[in-house]
């Protein structure tokens, strides 16, 4: 099974070694063709998104590459219409609702909710997720996930679904399609430390693997 990490190289490698250390073959790459070949396609997190792909001016986005985006928003597109199953990642999550229409808060307040801030960067906080989604079958009905975001989801893109919620500011953590292999979360699974949320972020890619093994030839043209 290969897994398409849409981009640059020298930005993905904690994503590369997520996918390698589950058993799977992983290809940082932007190429359409190559994406167009693989089974899954990984939406990794990074910066901002430009705006403007969201109808508004810049209020406090930063970080932005506007070429990344639209290469990144190219492969969703590809994806979609091919029928290669998606899992985004912080800012991939957000590049799957701003594709399907949806907004982001571009500048969130310090959060209110993180209870332990490391310094890697991460904050980790609390959740409470939806009974009977695909987070839940994975982790229960709350977990403690890690972020290092200073937007979120605003409104849901077409046919998307929150299904993890931090209790504190309402911050979508996670999301899945009502009909398309489509997934996403707003914490790091592929870095996020098992000692300190007692949770393995190994299994949301398992979980994917196995979408993507449920998917096919179901959705690809």
């Amino acid at each position: 099974m290969k897994i398409a990490i849409a981009g640059r190289a020298a930005d993905t490698e904690n994503y590369v070694k997520y996918v390698e250390n589950a058993s799977l073959e992983a290809a940082a790459t932007l190429n359409a063709g190559e994406i167009a070949h693989c089974d899954g396609l990984l939406l990794p997190g990074g910066g901002d998104i430009t705006p403007a792909f969201f109808g508004e001016r810049n209020n406090g986005s930063r970080n932005i590459d506007t070429e990344l985006d639209i290469l990144q928003l190219q492969a969703l597109e590809l994806a979609l219409r091919e029928g290669i199953p998606v899992l985004g990642i912080c800012k991939g999550m957000q590049i799957i609702n701003v594709y399907l229409g949806g907004t982001l808060i571009q500048d969130l307040p310090p959060a209110s909710c993180a209870i332990h801030r490391y310094e890697d960067g991460d904050k980790y906080h609390p959740s409470v997720i939806e009974h009977g989604s695909w987070l839940w079958k994975l982790y229960g009905e709350s977990a403690l996930v890690n972020s290092a975001h200073h937007q979120s989801v605003n409104r849901l893109g077409e046919g998307l679904r929150a299904v993890q919620w931090c209790p504190e500011d309402g911050c979508v953590e996670a999301l899945t399609h009502e009909s398309l292999p489509v997934i996403g979360v707003q914490w790091h699974p592929e870095r996020i430390s098992e000692t300190r949320s007692k949770l393995s972020g190994g299994r949301v890619l398992s979980c994917f693997a196995a979408l993507i093994s449920a998917s096919a030839g179901r959705f690809r043209s």
